[in-house]
């Protein structure tokens, strides 16, 4: 396995796993998400792959094809009176195919998502996980990831 930034030839496998997601996350929240659908489209990943400050790691097998990906967005935390500024990675998705989970691929990307960042000079890599994803929250409490604030909701 090697990880390397995504390329237009991987967009096919990324929609295949875009949709590994969508489906997992209807399943939790069919009240928000549409099964059936993938939170970027072929375009939209054309151009995300072009943008320097959104970049996508790509966890590729020896054939070089797409296994998992993290999808990333480096962030900037500005200068302001009652916050210190700082810049992080901010993990948008992170999905390995369901065919090769249990072979540490999660781990591998989670790992050179850390590498690239410390690279960048990144303060922190953040990322939210839906509540009921109990299988995600596992993995990265595993990878070290605290809980930095919590968003709630009251439904109406």
């Amino acid at each position: 396995m090697n990880i390397r930034r995504a390329k237009e030839k991987d967009i096919p496998k990324m929609i295949d796993l875009l949709n590994q997601v969508l489906e997992l996350h209807a399943n939790i929240r069919p009240d928000i998400f549409v099964p059936g659908t993938t939170k970027y489209s072929t375009e939209e990943l054309a151009e995300m792959l072009k943008d320097d400050s959104k970049p996508i790691f790509a966890a590729v097998d020896d054939s070089d094809t797409l296994i998992g990906y993290a999808f990333c967005q480096i962030k900037e935390q500005p200068k302001r009176e009652y916050m210190v500024p700082f810049k992080s990675i901010f993990i948008d998705d992170l999905c390995v195919d369901a065919n090769f989970r249990g072979q540490h691929i999660g781990e591998s990307l989670f790992e050179f998502v850390k590498e690239e960042a410390r690279k960048l000079g990144c303060f922190e890599v953040t990322l939210n996980v839906w509540a009921g994803n109990e299988g995600a929250e596992r993995f990265y409490e595993k990878m070290g990831m605290k809980t930095k604030e919590r968003q709630m909701e009251f439904i109406l």
